[in-house]
């Protein structure tokens, strides 16, 4: 109880300095030198260092010892800001080693052998954040993605009526909402704090990953290279996009079948343990460590062998029916 108390303190106290904000009096003193800076004499000089300012303050904060432990931070930090939170590397590494400990803990009451108590909290506090920020990352562009072409058809009707395309990329920001409307805010910033439209797009595209908007971005690309009706070259992508998220329904329809097959296959040995479980626990006890001299640990063992075949074997499935456009 007193090693379940302590797991239990330590990662209260582990999110609560991951979200526990920035400091108040720090963040005063940000604003009034911020509003300072916006009063002075606007000269070259004095611009410059306003547009370095700004740049400094949207970079994200110097992180904590912790983050020196993923072995990729770029790639770490691209996947939270694909997200649309406001995570940081220390946020996520925080939370992840509080439930390291916490998993730890109870498989160590419980009488797991260290080894294996250490394996499986690594497994469960790295893996399930992981899960959540993927889960993330595809719901926003997939939201993203449903979006997109109704954007470009605002884009289209702006083009037509007169607007420069500044205007309308502004417009889209606004009367959009959701993850295009942040997405094209952060696009309208960069451009104003000096930045072309092509490099504010393609760091937006690089963010993203998406296919669709880096045939935006190379769709501006060209027609600024070579001229053009770029709102009909815009209306054409537009139709192009829709086409696109319509064959990718079709082929989600046409996997469906192998999918539940494979769903199937996968959760049937679970199943079937649980089952036999609450049918005979004799039968089993040799899998658990509590079941005390029915414990056995090649039992265990073997078993985590069979999870890890079983697991290449789901996503081999996986990859069968995964088709990409």
């Amino acid at each position: 109880m007193i090693m379940i108390g302590v797991a239990m303190i330590a990662s209260v106290a582990l999110l609560l300095i991951a979200f526990g904000g920035p400091n108040p009096a720090k963040e005063l003193k940000r604003r009034l030198k911020a509003m300072t800076d916006r009063i002075a004499p606007s000269s070259e000089a004095t611009l410059a260092e306003q547009m370095r300012r700004t740049i400094a303050a949207r970079l994200p904060a110097h992180e904590s010892s912790i983050t020196k432990l993923i072995p990729n931070p770029e790639k770490m930090a691209l996947r939270l800001r694909q997200t649309g939170k406001k995570w940081t590397l220390s946020n996520y590494m925080t939370v992840c080693s509080g439930i390291t400990i916490v998993v730890a803990g109870l498989a160590l009451l419980q009488g797991l052998p260290f080894l294996l108590a250490i394996m499986v909290a690594f497994m469960v506090g790295f893996g399930i954040p992981h899960m959540v920020v993927g889960n993330l990352i595809s719901t926003r562009i997939a939201k993203f993605n449903a979006r997109f072409p109704d954007a470009i058809d605002l884009l289209v009707r702006g083009l037509r009526s007169g607007l420069p395309i500044a205007e309308t990329l502004h417009a889209v920001s606004t009367e959009i909402p959701g993850p295009i409307g942040v997405e094209f805010k952060l696009v309208i910033e960069r451009i104003r704090i000096g930045k072309s439209m092509e490099a504010a797009l393609q760091e937006t595209a690089d963010t993203l990953g998406t296919p669709e908007f880096q045939f935006f971005c190379i769709t501006l690309a060209i027609q600024r290279e070579t001229g053009g009706n770029l709102a009909e070259t815009l209306a054409n992508l537009s139709e192009v996009l829709r086409k696109r998220a319509q064959m990718k329904l079709k082929i989600k329809a046409m996997s469906s079948e192998a999918k539940a097959s494979a769903w199937i296959v996968g959760s049937l040995p679970f199943f079937v343990f649980v089952l036999v479980y609450v049918m005979n626990p004799d039968y089993l006890a040799a899998f658990f460590p509590w079941s005390g001299e029915h414990y056995d640990e090649r039992v265990m063992i073997a078993g985590v062998g069979g999870l890890v075949w079983m697991g290449m074997g789901v996503g081999i499935m996986a990859k069968m029916v995964n088709f990409e456009i």
